[in-house]
C-alpha cells in the first residue's frame, strides 16, 4: 500500500530553521512530482514548493531564497529545508507524490513558529 509519512515538524523561534523529511513507500518514485503543501487554520492549503523527476524546483514568492526542496530517489524521500522561518509560516505541512493519474498526500506535520 502506497505511503507517505512526513517528520521534521516542531516548534521553532523566528529566525530559526526546520527540515522536513517525507519518506515514500511507493513504487516508480523517480518518476514522480514531490510537492511540499501547506494549510495554516483557516486557510486554504497552498503549494509551497515542487520538484520534478528530472529536478527542476519552484516556489511561492514567500518562501524564496528561504526553502529549498530536494529529493533522494535512491531513499525515496523528499525534503524540505526551512531557514529564516517566520511566523506566518506556521501550518500542517503535507508532502505529495504525483504523477497522472496517481496523486497521494502524507498526514502532514505541524511546524510552529513563535517566540
Amino acid at each position: 500500500q502506497e505511503q507517505l509519512v512526513e517528520s521534521g515538524g516542531g516548534s521553532v523561534q523566528p529566525g530559526g530553521s526546520l527540515r522536513l523529511s517525507c519518506a515514500a513507500s511507493v513504487s516508480g518514485f523517480r518518476l514522480y512530482t514531490l510537492r511540499w503543501y501547506r494549510q495554516a487554520p483557516g486557510n486554504q492549503r497552498e503549494l509551497v514548493a515542487g520538484i520534478t523527476s528530472g529536478g527542476n524546483t519552484n516556489y511561492r514568492d514567500s518562501v524564496k531564497g528561504r526553502f529549498t526542496i530536494s529529493r533522494d530517489n535512491a531513499k525515496k524521500t523528499v525534503y524540505l529545508q526551512m531557514n529564516s522561518l517566520k511566523p506566518e509560516d506556521t501550518a500542517v505541512y503535507y508532502c505529495n507524490m504525483y504523477l497522472d493519474p496517481r496523486n497521494y498526500w502524507g498526514k502532514g506535520t505541524l511546524v510552529t513558529v513563535s517566540s
